[in-house]
């Protein structure tokens, strides 16, 4: 175990400073888009919930906005270069050179083999095992010796690995490719080279041990995501004969006083020993060695050899398998951490790894290694530096000397109370002074405090985050107090109520139902104004245009699926529009009032005023949700496919296809400038997108079932969605804060809408019920 922490404490040393220079490097790049060309579609976005663009003037937009922009920015730079390693992954194979390459290639697997494997939402650390080839025959040990030492060691690398970074982790995740090294014939240089030629795409990392003697020589190759530049250094030297002598020697010991045990019950020296075997030989050389050094002897020189056997093959074993699992868990959580963000797991590993072998040095060089990272992606991630530092506390409090961790919260502390301007010299504590800049956005963070002084069993601070925990309580009683309230609720359907819409002038309320009736509600009152009916079939979507002259019903009943305008205030029927041969699950109209979409599993583009039918837009399953941005230049669908599609709707031209969602598409919106998409989906996540650029900006979660419907603020400020758990949330879009959960219907909450007077939240539920809500301001 100790040779694998000096192995661990070289690479630290070594490798740091590269992950440093790549952060670094990194961050030059990101500041410089930001300064000269801040990319589009976080400037967009940004606008179109009121955040700053100026990165620079962290205070200007607000300390949550600034942050959410921060946070963004790392996602389109991420995106951005998923994007070119996609790029080069499809054309690597087509490189002129990849035949010479092959000439030199190391592995077994051929480079389709490996690409083909990537994954497009986030990209393992690949690990390659070179094993060392030894000959144990020089030593006189009945094993199979060279064939198995690399069975043993990838069989020991690929428990490690399978346990703690499986390729499976959510966070971390980690393929070991085991035998794929032809490692009769290939090591060094020439290899690596060959390898980074053909997978410079790919994050990987080779751990490659070359025979030298009486040595191992230990060396790392590493490239992250967009290097272009290969790490490859020799770390360590393992003297792997002097390891297994020293097993030998130690069984010797052991044997020894097993042996004095039996010769002072009176046994037999000579059966004794017949049970001894290779410790009888090796005791008396080591008991010769310790009378000629005590006589003087320098036996340095001397080049006797104790005999070794299996067990002192598999204590090799086990220091090799001790050496790799530390360096791979080093250098997969600096990966994941610089790319993903995910805070380091090994420290919280150390104890039971190295057990007695981790002395005070070691963790201090460990955990020095940590924090140059850390600091590396202060400048970059400034906003999120209290969080980074709490989180490498967390992973630092299973060691027994808690400074380092204790260190790294202080570090959080300071600069949460940095970032807000606030000096801490005029209180007892930090934790004192964040009395004063406490929000509710912050109780995600105040919540990993107390856990961290939990494990510590720091029962003071424990109290004094109670203390910002209350705070928070009342902050979020007060919003309460501002937050919506059930101003009546609306009886009379007879089945579920699976759509409602609003009239612009914010009087008149329009619901269908399942029973196959269209109400027209009085707003201000609940009063029915009237019912309509005309053979519509089973109700499946309604909308009302821009001017509130004109209302439009879909119908999901088949055969009689149609979609058929009204004029809203008369009641009368206008036109009935046929065409559709599968159950109509939605109509939507363009901002503009000029087009209306009807979904079933095509969508039909028509014109309101005339009802004549403009295009058709193929899809090749149930589309449940339409919007169209406000001039109607781009229409978005989503369907049971669980894709998201742009069209021109005038035209009726493909634009994009935007993938993200694991379920079904069930809702769409877009907010009322057109930067943004809002999809919600049967995988329970609201999803916002960047509508120009397709760019998938953020996810909200918080439903436990399918997100039935979306709704924006006139002002584009929130977001309002409701779900088949019958709750309806409203979310703050500049932070992505939920900010109220609304609960009273008993069943699905279908439909939901505002009033474009933002002072009316309708909801209409499987429950048959409508319920309207006072949007207090």
């Amino acid at each position: 175990m100790e040779q694998g922490l000096r192995l661990l404490l070289q690479l630290v040393l070594e490798f740091t400073p590269v992950i440093v220079s790549l952060i670094q490097k990194r961050t030059e790049e990101s500041l410089a888009t930001t300064n000269y060309q801040f990319p589009k579609a976080i400037k967009e976005f940004a606008q179109s919930v009121n955040i700053s663009t100026n990165i620079n003037n962290y205070l200007s937009g607000g300390f949550e906005q600034e942050k959410l922009l921060q946070k963004q920015l790392a996602i389109y730079h991420r995106e951005t270069q998923l994007q070119i390693v996609n790029q080069k992954r499809d054309t690597a194979l087509k490189l002129p050179e990849v035949h010479k390459i092959l000439d030199s290639w190391p592995l077994r697997l051929y480079p389709s083999q490996i690409l083909d494997s990537a994954s497009s939402d986030r990209t393992p650390l690949k690990i390659f095992l070179a094993p060392p080839q030894v000959h144990f025959d020089q030593f006189a040990c009945r094993t199979e010796g060279a064939s198995e030492i690399e069975l043993i060691l990838a069989e020991g690398i690929r428990e490690f690995i399978n346990k703690y970074y499986s390729l499976q982790s959510p966070s971390r995740p980690t393929e070991l490719l085991a035998g794929a090294w032809d490692s009769k014939r290939f090591h060094s240089e020439s290899s690596i080279k060959a390898l980074f030629g053909a997978l410079k795409t790919e994050p990987v990392l080779i751990l490659e041990s070359e025979n030298d003697g009486d040595y191992f020589n230990f060396r790392i190759a590493y490239w992250g995501l967009g290097q272009d530049k290969y790490y490859y250094q020799t770390i360590a030297r393992l003297p792997y004969k002097e390891i297994i002598q020293e097993s030998a020697k130690t069984r010797a010991l052991e044997w020894k006083k097993i042996r004095d045990e039996l010769l002072a019950l009176g046994e037999n020296l000579e059966e004794i020993n017949l049970l001894g075997r290779d410790n009888v030989y090796n005791l008396a050389i080591l008991e010769k060695l310790e009378k000629w050094q005590h006589q003087g002897i320098d036996v340095s020189k001397l080049s006797l050899q104790y005999q070794v056997d299996r067990q002192d093959f598999e204590k090799l074993c086990q220091v090799l398998i001790a050496c790799h699992c530390l360096v791979a868990a080093w250098v997969a959580d600096t990966y994941h951490l610089v790319h993903y963000d995910v805070p380091p797991l090994l420290p919280k590993l150390l104890p039971s790894m190295l057990k007695n072998a981790l002395d005070l040095q070691s963790v201090q060089a460990i955990v020095t290694g940590y924090k140059q990272v850390y600091q590396a992606l202060e400048n970059e991630r400034r906003y999120w530096i209290p969080e980074l530092a709490l989180q490498l506390a967390q992973s630092l409090s299973n060691l027994a000397d808690r400074a380092w961790a204790n260190e790294q919260i202080e570090y959080s502390l300071s600069t949460w109370l940095e970032l807000r301007q606030i000096s801490a010299q005029e209180f007892a504590n930090p934790l004192e002074a964040m009395q004063s800049a406490i929000k509710i956005e912050d109780e995600e963070y105040i919540q990993k405090l107390k856990e961290y002084f939990l494990i510590v069993g720091d029962r003071q601070n424990i109290l004094n985050v109670e203390k910002l925990l209350d705070a928070i309580a009342i902050l979020k009683y007060k919003r309460t107090l501002e937050s919506p309230d059930v101003s009546y609720t609306i009886t009379g359907h007879l089945d579920a109520v699976v759509s409602v819409a609003i009239s612009p002038d914010s009087e008149i309320l329009v619901s269908g139902c399942a029973d196959k009736t269209i109400n027209v509600w009085n707003i201000n009152t609940g009063k029915l104004i009237r019912t309509l009916t005309g053979n519509v079939g089973e109700v499946s979507s309604v909308a009302v245009s821009p001017d509130g002259n004109f209302l439009v019903v879909g119908s999901c009943e088949h055969p009689k699926s149609n979609v058929q305008v009204w004029h809203l205030k008369t009641g009368k029927l206008l036109h009935t529009l046929l065409g559709h041969q599968k159950p109509v699950n939605v109509v939507a109209i363009s901002p503009d009032g000029q087009i209306l979409a009807s979904g079933s599993n095509k969508i039909k583009i028509w014109h309101l005023y005339k009802g004549d039918r403009i295009c058709t837009l193929w899809h090749s399953s149930a589309v449940h949700a339409v919007a169209i941005n406000p001039d109607a230049t781009i229409l978005a669908s989503g369907s049971s496919d669980t894709k998201i599609r742009l069209w021109n709707p005038r035209s009726g031209d493909p634009l994009r296809t935007l993938n993200g969602h694991d379920g079904e598409i069930k809702s769409i919106a877009i907010s009322p400038d057109g930067q943004l998409l809002f999809s919600g989906s049967a995988d329970t996540t609201i999803k916002i997108w960047h509508l120009i650029t397709g760019k998938l900006l953020y996810t909200l979660t918080g439903h436990v079932n399918e997100v039935k419907s979306l709704a924006v603020s006139p002002n584009g400020q929130t977001l309002i969605s409701g779900s088949a758990d019958k709750t309806i949330k409203i979310w703050q879009l500049s932070t992505g804060e939920l900010l109220q959960t609304l609960t009273g219907h008993s069943q699905t909450v279908n439909s939901v809408a505002l009033s474009p007077n933002g002072k009316f939240l309708a909801s209409g539920s499987s429950d048959k019920t409508i319920r309207m809500w006072q949007i207090s301001h």
